[in-house]
């Protein structure tokens, strides 16, 4: 029985055969519902037979338009990449925000002190609440930003652009000032183009 397979099966003696369990270039993601997400956590890290010790990442995903698909539901997703030191594997798991216009999902700060600014990094970026977090605020945009800028209906110029004004000899923040446009790009090949000619 190979790694990836024994991984497999402690997953489902631990969390039961009704996980939605994948295997995708050599990797397993287990996709949790929010509601079961703090408890499956907890196994996976206390868990004798999965011992996921650390979390290595954890990130926030806007699937809106993901492939050629607009989605109707479940936009947001947050994912985590676990580690367990004791066994020498890896694990991804998702789970879907319940809500579009609110994402909510717990925190996993008690679970994993690490994801701390992980999920500080989702809150800023695409808006999801962790539920729970000791200290939930923005940690790479402006204090007085404006919007989720990894959201893929974010505008590409953004809400507010600041320049020095020296009159006031101080930063201000005003209206983008860009006319949006549509950039396509211009192709010109002769006759031949690649041709060894």
């Amino acid at each position: 029985m190979t790694k990836l397979e024994t991984l497999r099966q402690n997953l489902l003696c631990a969390l039961g055969d009704d996980i939605r369990l994948t295997l995708a270039l050599g990797e397993l993601t287990l996709e949790v519902p929010v509601d079961r997400y703090m408890q499956v956590c907890q196994t996976l890290r206390d868990d004798e037979g999965l011992r996921f010790e650390s979390c290595i990442d954890l990130c926030g995903v806007d699937y809106f338009s993901y492939g050629n698909d607009v989605r109707e539901s479940q936009r947001f997703a947050v994912v985590l990449h676990l580690l367990s030191v004791t066994h020498n594997w890896r694990l991804r798991v998702r789970t879907f925000a319940a809500d579009d216009d609110l994402p909510v999902v717990p925190s996993l700060v008690e679970v994993w002190p690490g994801v701390n600014w992980y999920e500080r990094e989702a809150f800023d970026f695409y808006g999801v609440l962790f539920e729970g977090h000791p200290d939930l605020r923005r940690i790479l945009t402006d204090y007085g930003f404006i919007g989720h800028p990894f959201r893929k209906d974010f505008p590409l110029s953004g809400n507010v652009e600041m320049r020095f004004d020296p009159e006031q000899k101080r930063v201000i923040y005003q209206p983008v000032t860009i006319e949006p446009r549509e950039v396509s790009p211009r192709v010109i090949r002769e006759d031949g183009y690649g041709l060894g000619r």
